[in-house]
């Protein structure tokens, strides 16, 4: 049994959309940032970063901060959605580094600029939202010919496609990344992403992708 704890955010659902893929048991706890949640001293033990997601395995005790170790280590121990070869698993890894380091801290950069405080740095609106739109451009070359981002589904794909969710916070319109699109639309498809999409409360329909 797996306790995750998440909010309904891009990083907290890539983990929950990756529960729901294994079919594994787990337990969703809430923890709601905008009450600071995530300052609890019971959560701090877990997460000792004060940031969601984090998960706490029953199986061995393990408890486990940072979205991509959580990923990597539940595909591992599970056996599903890593490639078992060293040259597939180093891209799937390549892939969900560059979400960590590249599309998710630049995203959510556009998301405090461009959403929330709109207006107020010119400059900053200007350069993540110039940043977001060259990341697109290189994630849809990477699905150009392929249906997945590293060939077949992985948690590559779960990592990223959180994030692309909230393109209407970006300014991003999906239609001018056509492969981008396209796979999008695919994972929106799959059960398991729109069940992991609601975790740990329901919020609505799923972004389409298009306008």
């Amino acid at each position: 049994m797996i306790d995750l704890y998440t909010w309904t955010t891009p990083n907290g659902r890539k983990v929950s959309i990756l529960l729901e893929e294994l079919g594994v048991p787990y337990t969703a706890h809430p923890i709601d940032i905008t009450k600071d949640d995530q300052f609890a001293p019971d959560f701090l033990k877990i997460s000792p970063n004060n940031k969601i997601p984090a998960i706490k395995d029953h199986d061995n005790g393990l408890c486990l901060m940072e979205s991509g170790a959580i990923m990597w280590y539940l595909a591992d121990k599970y056996g599903k959605f890593l490639p078992s070869d060293a040259i597939g698993r180093a891209k799937v890894h390549e892939w969900l580094m560059w979400q960590m380091g590249g599309l998710g801290p630049m995203a959510g950069q556009a998301h405090h600029f461009l959403q929330f405080n709109p207006g107020k740095a010119p400059y900053a609106e200007t350069r993540y939202a110039t940043e977001v739109q060259r990341l697109y451009g290189v994630l849809d070359k990477q699905l150009e010919g392929q249906d997945f981002i590293c060939g077949d589904y992985s948690i590559a794909d779960m990592a990223c496609w959180p994030w692309v969710a909230r393109y209407e916070w970006q300014r991003v319109d999906l239609t001018q990344f056509p492969n981008v699109l396209r796979w999008y639309k695919a994972l929106r498809a799959r059960d398991a992403v729109i069940k992991g999409y609601q975790v740990p409360k329901d919020v609505g329909e799923v972004p389409r992708g298009e306008p």
